[in-house]
């Protein structure tokens, strides 16, 4: 069964879709089979995915009219899948505004695939969207990508209300994987300040990766491939293969205490 995360926050500009991208290669590069879902009308991660010709995409799947299998298409990378985004989106809280149980559409249209996949992670719009709705009552946890500049907590006390609101009432086991601090610049002393104020907010649900601002990083999409195949000597590449390594320990931290329990 996969691991599903969503990669949320309703600020814009924070790093989401370029964790998305490079947080799911460096765990297929680590030859686990993932699959990452772009539910966001401006569809970034697919494109930066490279992938242009596409058939389907999730709104066929959000709308009910196709099958998620059918949908999802191979990148050419080894071991990462994706389930693309496409402008037709932008419609698609509209035409599912009153079916019954539209926060639950992605959930349902996952089961079939989760046994496929050790990791699905999902690039949320955004803002606080029945899209983004969708992508964390499907999730077992969320990552928050949070710069490393002025205003950098704004606007996540509006995230973590939505979460909590969506563990109360649509997905009980939903939790926080992670706050991902990104845009590090090492140079600037509001990046530590920064830093100190988001640990001190957050305690250990800080990654201790860091992903510092990097020039490799922002040119990677215009050539439609992750960092780690743009350029894998790159700070960027460091950082995302870091994030990968720390967040596989984590699991296998996590699924070992459920054994010890278990026993």
């Amino acid at each position: 069964m996969a691991k599903i995360i969503a990669i949320a926050n309703q600020k814009g500009g924070v790093g989401k879709t370029t964790t998305a991208i490079n947080l799911s290669a460096s765990i297929a590069a680590s030859e686990k089979q993932t699959l990452i879902i772009d539910i966001d009308p401006q569809a970034n991660s697919t494109s930066g995915l490279g992938v242009e010709d596409k058939n389907l995409s999730v709104y066929e799947v959000l709308i009910g009219t196709e099958d998620i299998s059918d949908a999802i298409l191979n990148t050419y990378m080894p071991f990462l899948d994706i389930l693309p985004s496409d402008i037709n989106l932008v419609g698609a809280e509209i035409e599912i505004v009153n079916i019954p149980n539209r926060e639950y559409l992605l959930k349902d249209a996952v089961v079939s695939v989760n046994k496929d996949y050790d990791y699905i992670f999902i690039d949320c719009p955004p803002s606080l969207s029945l899209l983004t709705l969708n992508a964390l009552t499907a999730a077992d946890s969320v990552i928050i990508p949070v710069q490393c500049e002025y205003f950098a907590l704004e606007g996540l006390g509006q995230l973590l209300n939505t979460i909590n609101i969506v563990k109360k009432n649509l997905n009980p086991d939903l939790k926080i994987e992670g706050v991902l601090l990104t845009m590090y610049d090492q140079r600037l002393r509001l990046s530590s300040q920064v830093v100190e104020e988001v640990k001190r907010y957050f305690g250990d649900k800080v990654f201790e990766t860091v992903i510092h601002r990097n020039v490799r990083v922002s040119e990677a999409p215009s050539h439609a491939k992750p960092i780690i195949l743009y350029d894998a000597i790159s700070m960027g590449a460091k950082n995302y293969l870091s994030l990968a390594a720390e967040l596989l320990s984590k699991s296998n931290d996590n699924l070992k205490e459920r054994e010890d329990d278990k026993n």
